[in-house]
């Protein structure tokens, strides 16, 4: 490796998959050089149930992504999801010494904003900005060096339970490698698939995982809501395992090569085969049943992503749509499905930014380059800040210490 570049490494702990992503970072760009990719076991809608089957299927996709780049992986950074996560608006205001707006003026805006009464079984994830305001000039990105006498900022609070986030750094410590920053997934998957101008407009980004469904709301360039639904495309696999009577191991081969969520995008010349439960002969379903039963569960989640949408109360300034992304918008026909439900246009999130391996640029490894791109973003503002304090800060003072504890 150049002495010019560095290495980073992600690990996406999913409902369905773990997914370690390698990377090395370098003046002109970011390269993945390996992936690592294991099923999940002892996790269940985002949240770890079962410590021990975690610890082990993360330590079988670390050493999948050791042996394919040869790098000793000792440190990562992790995403954190599931139905815990929860955001929360908050200002802050300050008086401005000598009337000209310092670093130092905007951090103690950012204190004063993040001073709120967090539940002591919740901990702060980022604190994210979302505007100032000098004097009565609103919707300031940057107020340095502005001129005023009165600085206010607004913020986005996201936090987790506490419990939930030691499980994640315990399991990931007891493999050996040490965590190093802690993650939304929103955020990470974000980064990987929304266009600036995507933010600037006002978008959603919907990730379906296996377990959860994971929604973002951006507009004027910053996140404004996020949330986590119980409900994803392992949803779908039970209904059709259901539906069919096949075992779910056979229900979710049969959704990934046979399954559609649009009756027109169906390929009716044959039949798909499956085992029956219980039984060692071969039975056949027509396509345009199978499709029925995906469509009546992808029509059920996109009036529940709707409702969300609309209870943020952003649903009408989404003027770039929405962005689908994660294992599930592999699905033939989601998008189309998804169009209809929500009523606006939609579009389905590749990662991009990235050279190196081409298998990431799929819905199903967006979280996991995203927290590379995140991750290096967030290096660079802190490298360039030289020691002031982030405006994305990811910890609170709970898991600073956690870090530094040997679990």
């Amino acid at each position: 490796m150049s002495r010019k570049s560095r290495t980073t490494i992600g690990i996406d702990i999913g409902t369905s998959k773990i997914t370690v992503i390698v990377a090395e970072v370098h003046r002109d760009g970011v390269d993945v050089v390996g992936i690592g990719e294991q099923p999940s076991h002892g996790i269940k809608k985002g949240l770890i149930i079962n410590m021990e089957s975690t610890v082990d299927s993360i330590k079988h996709a670390l050493e999948e992504a050791e042996t394919m780049t040869g790098i000793d992986i000792n440190a990562t950074v992790v995403g954190i999801s599931g139905n815990h996560i929860e955001g929360v608006k908050s200002n802050g205001v300050i008086p401005v010494n000598n009337k000209e707006i310092k670093k130092a003026d905007i951090v103690r805006a950012m204190d004063a904003a993040k001073a709120i009464v967090i539940p002591t079984a919740r901990e702060v994830i980022h604190i994210i900005p979302q505007e100032f305001i000098v004097d009565d000039q609103n919707g300031i990105k940057e107020p340095l060096g502005m001129s005023g006498v009165r600085l206010e900022a607004h913020v986005y609070i996201i936090t987790g339970t506490v419990a939930s986030i030691q499980n994640i750094i315990r399991c990931t410590n007891k493999t050996g490698v040490k965590v190093q920053d802690i993650i939304l997934q929103q955020l990470a998957s974000a980064e990987a698939v929304l266009l600036e101008d995507e933010k600037e407009l006002g978008c959603a980004l919907i990730d379906i995982g296996g377990g959860t469904t994971d929604i973002a709301v951006f507009h004027k360039g910053t996140i404004r809501h996020c949330a986590v639904l119980p409900i994803g495309g392992d949803h779908i696999t039970s209904d059709i395992a259901i539906g069919i009577r096949t075992p779910i191991s056979e229900a979710e081969e049969i959704k990934r090569h046979f399954g559609c969520a649009d009756l027109s995008k169906v390929n009716c010349e044959r039949e798909v085969e499956f085992y029956n439960i219980g039984d060692q002969e071969k039975r056949s379903v027509s396509p345009n049943l199978l499709c029925q039963i995906v469509e009546a569960r992808v029509e059920e989640i996109f009036k529940i992503i709707k409702r969300e949408l609309a209870d943020s109360g952003f649903i009408d300034y989404l003027s770039s749509g929405a962005v689908l992304t994660g294992g599930s918008a592999l699905l033939k026909g989601l998008d189309i499905i998804a169009k209809k439900n929500l009523g606006m246009p939609v579009r389905i999130g590749l990662p991009c930014g990235i050279n190196g391996i081409n298998d990431v640029k799929d819905p199903s490894y967006a979280t996991g380059v995203g927290l590379i791109l995140f991750s290096c973003r967030d290096k660079i503002n802190r490298s360039r800040a030289r020691g002031q304090k982030k405006n994305f800060l990811p910890f609170g003072q709970k898991m600073r210490e956690w870090f530094t504890e040997a679990f």
